[in-house]
């Protein structure tokens, strides 16, 4: 579970994922100046944290780092979520009180992320469900055409002695 981003880390990693492309430390200080006074070597402290805490891979060029988020900012938020949901001692309880917070645009996001779940959900059944009849359909092909299947089970009775 990763823990709650501090006030800077936030927002550097906030032009990280807005950006969506390897950044350099140079950038990212930039872009905060206008916000803020702050030195180049404290952001590259950050970055260098971000990086050793596994929000970040960067990859050298020349003398410098360039740095990618290794994860989305809805996944991060999603991870807070589920942290928070999980160490309630009433989950259920826990969801009916973040439902009730929530505005009628976060109400209406949800149900359109449990429409897209359901969906999923049905599609990986439907998947699942085909995958079954193929695996099974080998096997009645193999069988030769006209031969009842092993141990009787065409429904008829056997014919022979003592019957």
């Amino acid at each position: 579970m990763p823990r709650p981003l501090g006030e800077l880390e936030d927002a550097v990693m906030t032009r990280v994922w807005q950006w969506n492309r390897p950044v350099t430390v140079r950038e990212v200080l930039e872009d905060l100046q206008q916000e803020r006074s702050i030195a180049y070597t404290t952001v590259m402290t950050v970055m260098d944290n971000l990086h050793q805490k596994g929000w970040v891979r960067r990859e050298a060029e020349g003398r410098a780092y360039r740095y990618t988020a290794v994860s989305t900012r809805a996944a991060y938020s999603a991870a807070l979520m589920n942290e928070a949901w999980s160490t309630s001692d009433n989950p259920a309880a826990a969801l009916v009180a973040f439902f009730g917070m929530m505005s009628a645009e976060q109400r209406e996001a949800l149900r359109d992320a449990v429409r897209i779940v359901q969906h999923d959900d049905e599609a990986a059944e439907a998947a699942d469900a085909a995958d079954a009849a193929e695996a099974a359909a080998p096997a009645e092909a193999a069988a030769p055409a006209g031969s009842a299947p092993a141990g009787g089970e065409s429904g008829e009775r056997p014919e022979g002695p003592g019957r």
